[in-house]
Parts: structure tokens; C-alpha cells; sequence
């Protein structure tokens, strides 16, 4: 099991950065665009809630493939998590954490997640899909905080 935590500062609002965080749009607007991720089923437009699901279609290391999600925890606008419920992974959970400062967002996310495939899926975890998906989680945030701080500095 691997555990990657990222953070970022954000020059906005925590609300305006919780629910841009849960815009399915706007997550397939800032992922990698190599990726062609897109939401297939579930909610694939607007914000996602409490016990809703979201199924993307995305290629990721060369490989096509769908990963369903639902939000399992929800603390407006401080929190919520996401869940794994089908995919490639053997388990993955998403912690999306907000927290605010004066005029200023951070927002941490904890990601954990297993590989299947046993000692093959352990050496994979390491050697590739923790720099991956560390780097996955950077390239969004840095996406979605350009986002907020120009729709933050609109509102100001």
C-alpha cells in the first residue's frame, strides 16, 4: 500500500476551491491531456456529492481504463473523500482536505491506494505508480489553483 500526500496554497476562498474540487468538468479540464480522461456514467457534469458515483475513462500508462468512484465522506467545505469501488487498482482512497488561512486555501490531499497483482503489483507501487500519481496529483492542483486565484480575484 502506498500513501502519497501533496499541498498546495491557493489565493482563493476555501469554498470556491471545495467545490472546484468537485466539478467533474472541470477535474477532466485539468488532468493530463494524454489522458483523454473523461466521466463516462455517474455524475459527469457539475459538482459531486455525498454518496454519489462517478465512473472516467482515462489511459494511464499506456492502458485504457475505467475507474468508478464514490464520495464516502463529505464535511462541507473542509472535506470529502473518494473511494475506489471498480478499477485497476486493488483499493484506492482519495482524502481531499481544505483548510483556511486569511485569505488563503490549502489543500492537502492524501491518496492510498494498493496495486493488484501481489509482489508484481508491490515492485509496480514503487518503482512507478508512487512518482506517477504524485506527479498526477501536483500537475491538477497546480491546474485548479491558476482556476480558483483568476475566478477568486473576479469576485474580489
Amino acid at each position: 500500500m502506498i500513501v502519497v500526500k501533496t499541498e498546495i496554497v491557493v489565493n482563493a476562498p476555501i469554498e470556491l476551491c471545495f467545490n472546484l474540487s468537485r466539478d467533474i468538468e472541470l477535474h477532466t479540464r485539468t488532468v493530463w491531456k494524454h489522458t483523454s480522461e473523461k466521466a463516462i456514467d455517474g455524475v459527469t457534469s457539475g459538482k459531486i456529492g455525498l454518496g454519489e458515483f462517478v465512473t472516467f475513462q482515462a489511459t494511464h500508462l499506456g492502458i485504457r481504463q475505467k475507474l468508478t468512484s464514490q464520495i464516502v465522506e463529505y464535511e462541507r467545505p473542509k472535506k470529502f473523500v473518494d473511494q475506489m469501488v471498480r478499477g485497476a487498482f486493488k483499493s484506492m482512497r482519495h482524502i481531499h482536505e481544505f483548510e483556511a488561512r486569511e485569505d488563503q486555501t490549502v489543500m492537502k490531499d492524501t491518496l492510498i491506494f494498493e496495486a493488484p497483482l501481489g509482489i508484481l503489483g508491490l515492485i509496480v507501487e514503487r518503482l512507478i505508480l508512487k512518482k506517477y500519481m504524485r506527479r498526477f496529483l501536483d500537475d491538477r492542483n497546480e491546474g485548479l489553483k491558476q482556476i480558483a486565484e483568476s475566478l477568486g480575484l473576479q469576485q474580489l
